[in-house]
């Protein structure tokens, strides 16, 4: 049991640092174009200083920057040494990991569209509401800000980026960050395989309460957490509990918790979370029964939470974890989010040797020693430092639109993965192969969603007719798993031909008809 525990542990971290790490990343770079770019004067202009406005301006900017709730904490604590007043801090944190052009893409298209958009909506009330009522409360907590030192124009400017983004890498922010990954690890740990499978359900008056419990040790990023919303609204579940996984879950997480708690104290945190907890449980239960799906089916599970329980069932043997813990790794974690994983490897790795080899800030004293002044010739362009930080921030935002373009293909590739994620999950089934299946069944189920949003992005359209198709193929995977897993064959052998006739018909439905 220990070992299953153990082994449970270090995959749902592994995994979880690896969804992670590209978001990681862009916050270090965010914070670090705060401080350089922009300056503490600047960074607190950009939000609006106090009041409702400021309030406003963090959510605005939180919704457009993609970052999760790990990759927030650096970008925090520039906000934090820039002045900036404790309630606004608090909105960009719980804001930033919510949305993201990305995400809101993937769960307009695969939840239902007004849900996704009251659920944005209450977002702006949560912030506004607890971060007005906190700075009321606590008036006076800002920090002093300290002018920071011009760098001057050119390559120094540059290298003052990537200087800042290693020290911070290398900072506290990487024990908040470890400790965000080590609470949903623990739940990885300690919970039973699949036993919150049936703890959402529509009919379970607690399930709000229940996942308030969870969501905060639960680390989600912004793709996971409105997949997961999806499959809530395929299954009909709470749809109370759905506002609160994202809210929580993926705007939450250990480490910043206990970040709010040594900056702001005992007493200050406590307000803050019992406000949060007030308001956002009261929002879920508002939005349960009129946001709830009329034309489905309501089913007494979800498998959307099995990625926080124990990934091994209690009759695997307890030999062989290791392997194939590896296994799964390899397996689960893809090529991109693995280069992720080295380039923060590398960022947090200089920033360690900077504090190791020049203590005193010799590199920064370099960097600033050159006074900061105009260009010489009319070839020489000054941009001012602000400016030139609010072009990084746009550019962040204008990337992660192009970015998705290339995460959801056009109909035609997603059509191909589709097929070969087919053969594998039905040949896998015939075969009795259960963890082959529904590892098959996962990627068949990813590409369905893949090509509703791959659709609507291009066509800025996608008709109910086509849902229905994909969401039919799903349903019947859904059937094909828990046959496999009950080892009923004759069933499987009847499902592995409907599912091939109802892929044939969705392929002739996203490309011959919709070309027409």
């Amino acid at each position: 049991m220990a070992q299953m525990m153990f082994w449970g542990f270090v995959l749902r971290f592994i995994q979880c640092l690896a969804q992670a790490a590209p978001f990681i990343l862009t916050g270090f770079v965010v914070g670090a174009i705060l401080r350089r770019f922009f300056g503490h004067v600047e960074t607190k202009r950009l939000f609006g200083g106090t009041g409702l406005r400021s309030l406003f301006r963090a959510w605005v900017i939180g919704m457009l920057l993609p970052v999760c709730s790990l990759g927030v904490v650096p970008v925090i604590r520039e906000l934090r040494k820039a002045g900036l007043a404790g309630g606004t801090i608090l909105a960009f944190a719980m804001s930033a990991p919510l949305f993201n052009p990305l995400s809101l893409l993937y769960g307009l298209t695969l939840s239902e569209p007004a849900a996704i958009l009251s659920f944005a909506a209450c977002s702006l009330v949560i912030v506004t509401v607890v971060g007005y009522v906190w700075d009321r409360m606590f008036p006076n907590s800002a920090e002093e800000t300290l002018q920071l030192r011009g760098v001057a124009y050119g390559i120094r400017r540059v290298l003052a980026i990537a200087v800042a983004a290693a020290r911070e890498a290398s900072s506290s922010s990487l024990g908040y960050i470890a400790a965000g990954l080590a609470g949903v690890a623990l739940l990885g740990a300690v919970l039973p395989n699949a036993s919150l499978q049936h703890a959402f359900n529509f009919d379970n008056a607690m399930a709000p309460a229940w996942m308030t419990l969870i969501a905060i040790p639960v680390y989600a990023t912004p793709m996971l957490a409105m997949s997961q919303l999806g499959m809530m609204f395929q299954h009909a579940n709470s749809i109370g509990a759905a506002f609160v996984l994202l809210i929580l879950g993926a705007g939450m997480n250990m480490g910043l918790a206990i970040w709010i708690f040594r900056e702001y104290g005992f007493r200050r945190t406590l307000v803050w979370f019992a406000l949060l907890l007030s308001v956002v449980l009261g929002l879920a239960y508002i939005l349960d029964k009129p946001l709830f799906p009329k034309d489905i089916e309501p089913a007494n599970h979800t498998h959307a939470f099995d990625v926080y329980c124990q990934p091994f069932s209690p009759g695997d043997p307890v030999t062989g974890l290791a392997s194939r813990t590896l296994e799964k790794l390899d397996r689960d974690i893809n090529p991109y989010e693995w280069q992720s994983v080295k380039l923060l490897g590398l960022l947090i790795l200089s920033g360690i040797v900077l504090r190791i080899a020049d203590r005193r800030g010799r590199l920064e004293a370099w960097i600033e020693a050159e006074p900061v002044t105009a260009g010489t010739t009319r070839l020489d362009i000054v941009v001012p430092p602000h400016i030139l930080g609010l072009i990084s921030l746009l550019g962040l935002v204008i990337l992660s639109i192009a970015g998705c373009y290339a995460y959801y293909p056009p109909a035609e590739e997603v059509l191909d993965q589709m097929y070969i994620a087919k053969g594998e999950a039905l040949s896998g089934a015939l075969g009795g192969d259960v963890n082959h299946t529904k590892y098959w069944i996962e990627v068949y189920d990813d590409w369905s969603r893949k090509l509703e949003v791959g659709v609507y992005l291009r066509k800025w359209h996608l008709s109910d007719y086509h849902r229905w198709k994909a969401r039919l193929l799903r349903e019947q995977l859904e059937l094909l798993e828990h046959e496999v897993e009950d080892n009923e064959k004759a069933e499987v052998q009847k499902l592995v031909s409907v599912i091939s006739r109802t892929h044939q018909r969705l392929r002739y439905a996203f490309t011959e008809e919709l070309a027409h």
